[in-house]
C-alpha cells in the first residue's frame, strides 16, 4: 500500500492519463446531452482513467462487456431479482496511486480501482460504496448502482485499495489493509465529488454513503469519522470491529470449532448465532467461517499461526475455504494487546455524525445480529446520536440474498428492504420525514418478498 496523502500535486498531474475505452458496439453517438462535457472530467488523484460513453450504465445493458463483472457479484441477490435499465452516461474506470496488485480486473493487477458512473439524467446527488467482503467495485452493482443510477444519482465504488482471500498481505503493519479500506473511500468520494462537479457543471447537492457487509462497515466508519462530506447513509449488515470484542474474531472461532467438531449447539447460541438459523451453517461452514476466521485474524494477529494461513489463504478454492485447526482455540480476549491495538485502529464507536438506517437479518449465519448490530445501535445510544439512527431487524433475511433461491420457504431477501431503507432515508434528510421506529419488518407468508417491502409492515414489533 502506498500512502494516500504523500503524492505531490505536481506527481499526481504526470500519472494522470485521461483516457477512452474502446468504443462500445451498440454505444449511441454524443449528441445533445449524452455525455456532455466528457472530455472535461478528470478524476482528482487518479493514475489512470478511462472513460466510456455507453447507452445503459445498469447490469443489463452492461453484461458481458469489460464495464462491470456479474462473476463478482454472484450470491448477493436474488435470482428473481427485477433491475432497472436503460440508463445512458458516462462510466470511468481507472485507480489511485497504489503498490498493490491484487485486482486484476482490466488486466491491470493495480490496486486502488474505481468506476465512476455518471448518468445523463441527474438528480444532483452522488452515491459512493465500498465492495462488500473481498470483492471489487463492481460487485454492488446489481444490488445497488442499478436502482440509484435508474434514480437519477451519480455512482462511486472503490475495491478499497485491496481485495481477494489473501488481502491481509496488504500493508506493513497488522490491521493497514483494513485501515486503507477506509482511506480509499474517503478519497474516491473526494474525487467523485470534483467529477461529478466537472460533469454537471456544480457539485453534487446531497452525498449519500452505503454498503452491505464489509460495505457497511465502511459507512458507518464514514459517517463516524468524515460527515462532513455525507448527508446520511443506509448500513446493510456492516461488520462491526471494536478493541474489546465483539467483533469477528470473538464469534468465528466458535464457528470454526463447530466445523471441526469440538463445540456444540449451545456454544453457537452463546456467541450470537441465532437460534433458527442452523439450516443455514453447513453452507456457512463450507463457504464463509473457516475462510472470514483465517484472513481476518492474519490481518489483525499474523503471529498466532504463522503458516496458517501463511503467504497465501491458498491456491484452489478447496484450500482457501478451509479453516486452520488453531482458530478453534483462538481466544481474542487473551491476544497480546498489540492485537487489540491493532483492532482499535479500524473500530467502530457509534458517533454517528449524520443520519444512518442498519438493516440486519435475523438468520445471519456469518455476522450473527447479536453480536454485531444489535451492539452497535447500542454504541450510537450510548454516544447519544440515537435520534440520528434508526435499525430494522428483517425478519427471514440472511448475510447473502442468493441463499434465497434455495431456502425460499425460509428466507426473505434484503435488498427490497434495503431499496425502501434507502428512499426512506432521502426523505428523512431532504425533507424532514422520519423513518418509523426501530423495529422487526416481519416475512409476510405472502406476496412479492423478492421485488417489495414497506419498513412498516403489519405485525412489526419494536426492537
Amino acid at each position: 500500500m502506498r500512502p494516500i496523502r504523500g503524492v505531490p500535486l505536481a506527481a499526481a498531474t504526470l500519472l494522470t492519463a485521461a483516457l477512452a475505452w474502446p468504443a462500445h458496439a451498440s454505444a449511441a453517438a454524443a449528441g445533445g446531452e449524452h455525455c456532455a462535457r466528457q472530455d472535461r472530467v478528470h478524476v482528482p488523484g487518479a493514475a489512470l482513467q478511462l472513460g466510456a460513453c455507453l447507452p445503459d450504465l445498469t447490469t443489463t445493458g452492461l453484461a458481458g462487456t469489460p464495464y462491470t463483472d456479474s462473476a463478482d457479484q454472484a450470491g448477493l441477490t436474488a435470482a428473481g431479482t427485477r433491475t432497472p435499465s436503460g440508463v445512458p452516461g458516462l462510466q470511468i474506470d481507472g485507480y489511485f496511486p497504489d503498490s498493490s496488485h491484487f485486482n486484476t480486473t482490466h488486466g491491470w493487477a493495480h490496486d486502488a480501482q474505481f468506476v465512476i458512473r455518471l448518468p445523463d439524467r441527474w438528480n444532483g446527488g452522488l452515491v459512493v460504496t465500498g465492495a462488500p467482503g473481498t470483492r471489487k467495485q463492481y460487485a454492488t452493482d446489481k444490488a445497488i448502482s442499478d436502482q440509484v443510477l435508474a434514480e437519477g444519482y451519480a455512482y462511486a465504488a472503490t475495491d478499497k485499495g485491496n481485495s481477494g482471500a489473501d488481502f491481509y498481505r496488504d500493508g506493513t503493519r497488522p490491521g493497514e489493509a483494513i485501515a486503507e479500506w477506509n482511506a480509499r473511500t474517503t478519497q474516491l468520494t473526494r474525487a467523485a465529488k470534483r467529477a461529478v462537479a466537472q460533469r454537471y457543471g456544480h457539485a453534487p447537492r446531497r452525498t449519500y454513503m452505503t454498503g452491505i457487509s464489509n460495505g457497511g462497515y465502511l459507512t458507518r466508519w464514514q459517517l463516524e469519522n468524515h460527515p462532513e462530506l455525507y448527508d446520511g447513509g443506509v448500513d446493510w449488515e456492516g461488520a462491526l470491529w471494536t478493541p474489546d470484542g465483539p467483533n469477528l474474531l470473538t464469534s468465528l472461532p466458535t464457528a470454526v470449532a463447530r466445523t471441526l467438531g469440538s463445540a456444540r449447539d449451545e456454544d453457537m447460541y452463546a456467541v450470537g448465532f441465532a437460534r433458527g438459523s442452523e439450516f443455514l451453517w453447513p453452507y456457512h461452514e463450507k463457504a464463509y467461517w473457516g475462510v472470514t476466521q483465517k484472513i481476518y485474524r492474519a490481518e489483525f494477529d499474523p503471529g498466532y499461526d504463522p503458516d496458517c494461513p501463511g503467504a497465501s489463504a491458498g491456491s484452489t478454492a478447496d484450500r482457501i475455504l478451509a479453516p486452520c485447526p488453531a482458530d478453534a482455540t483462538y481466544d481474542y480476549a487473551s491476544r497480546p494487546a498489540a492485537v487489540h491495538r491493532a483492532v482499535a485502529r479500524v473500530s467502530l464507536t457509534g458517533r454517528i455524525g449524520r443520519p444512518l438506517i442498519t438493516l440486519h437479518g435475523d438468520l445471519d449465519a456469518l455476522l450473527p445480529k447479536a453480536a454485531d448490530s444489535d451492539v452497535y445501535a447500542r454504541m450510537v445510544d450510548a454516544s447519544g446520536r440515537g435520534p440520528l439512527h434508526r435499525y430494522y431487524t428483517i425478519q427471514g433475511g440472511t448475510h447473502v440474498d442468493g441463499l434465497y433461491d434455495t431456502y425460499p420457504d425460509r428466507l426473505r431477501p434484503i435488498l427490497p428492504c434495503y431499496r425502501s431503507a434507502f428512499d426512506s432515508l432521502v426523505s428523512w434528510v431532504e425533507k424532514g420525514t422520519r423513518p418509523p421506529a426501530d423495529h422487526t419488518v416481519a416475512r409476510l407468508s405472502g406476496g412479492d418478498v423478492v421485488d417489495s417491502c414497506a419498513l412498516g409492515d403489519p405485525g412489526a414489533s419494536s426492537r
